[in-house]
């Protein structure tokens, strides 16, 4: 079976909502989940998450925040949960205090897009290791092959293929880039590869993983919980339509 990652921003529609999405997810069948932290400046990210990022920030969401609520209902959760952010929020909060606290609110692992691997080596690597979490790097297509092997070398948990070179949630991202996916599979990798930007569908997420481990879906899912207010059936609803 192919690994389905649902990501959604902490804090939206409102502040107290997260536990209840996080419940949602697990209960609807997703293998895994991405929690974004909210950050005024989410560069990688397109107009939905971005929105998502603002309302966020207005309600008052904040790491601390967030890993209070996650270290409340961790016993509940038995999917991995992984959290997603910027670097300059992280370090603001102190790195180690930062990996310390996530270990203890049951977070299995962290995307930061910005981090770059030297600095990962040379800085973050071991507390990482420390206290015990994953830790995902991205690839493009215009990643190269050797590229990709020593970014693998330095992940775990699982590597992140960006379906396309664009934002997240672009309508025109490139899903089934044939040659990027053979090339991707061809690879000694140790991680499973997880295919993101771009999925909205069953169809969509078939498409990306028939030469990849398991599909993200971030933009169309944080979507539902801005426009809807029956966002509680529309997203279990959602989650059920990719996995059955």
């Amino acid at each position: 079976m192919k690994k389905l990652n649902i990501y959604f921003t902490a804090g939206i529609p409102q502040l107290e909502d997260t536990a209840d999405i996080i419940k949602l997810i697990q209960d609807s069948g997703a293998d895994m989940m991405e929690i974004g932290m909210p950050y005024s400046d989410p560069v990688a990210d397109g107009p939905v998450i971005q929105q998502a990022h603002e309302i966020a920030l207005k309600n008052g969401m904040t790491i601390e925040k967030l890993l209070s609520q996650l270290k409340s209902i961790k016993h509940e959760i038995k999917i991995p949960v992984i959290l997603m952010g910027y670097i300059n929020p992280v370090l603001s909060f102190g790195f180690e205090k930062f990996c310390k606290e996530c270990s203890e609110s049951g977070v299995s692992g962290l995307i930061i897009p910005d981090l770059p691997p030297i600095e990962f080596e040379k800085n973050y690597q071991q507390i990482l290791k420390k206290y015990n979490l994953n830790f995902t790097f991205l690839i493009t297509p215009e990643t190269s092959d050797e590229r990709i092997v020593y970014l693998d070398s330095l992940s775990s948990g699982f590597l992140y293929a960006v379906s396309s070179s664009s934002t997240t949630g672009n309508k025109n991202a490139v899903l089934k880039n044939e040659d990027y996916l053979s090339r991707i599979a061809s690879l000694p990798l140790t991680n499973p590869v997880m295919i993101g930007f771009g999925i909205k569908s069953k169809e969509d997420f078939e498409n990306v993983t028939e030469k990849a481990d398991g599909g993200i879906i971030g933009t169309a899912f944080v979507n539902i919980l801005l426009q809807n207010k029956d966002w509680k059936i529309n997203a279990i609803d959602f989650i059920n339509s990719i996995k059955n």
